[in-house]
């Protein structure tokens, strides 16, 4: 068999005999809400910062 070769009788006439009640419900979980950061870093610091901590990273 070469690459991506397979036997094509073991792929028709698969049933799958699946239960819809144990499915996974995606949105059991959702939520709704808001997102807030409490600091007093501006965002150039951050940034600052950020590249300070690539350049010591990049020296290692």
């Amino acid at each position: 068999m070469g690459f991506g070769s397979y036997d094509e009788s073991e792929q028709k006439d698969q049933d799958v005999d699946t239960d819809e009640d144990d499915a996974v419900n995606v949105h059991e979980n959702d939520h709704d809400g808001d997102v807030s950061i409490e600091g007093d870093a501006d965002t150039d610091d951050l940034v600052g910062r950020l590249s300070e901590m690539r350049d010591d990273e990049a020296e290692d």
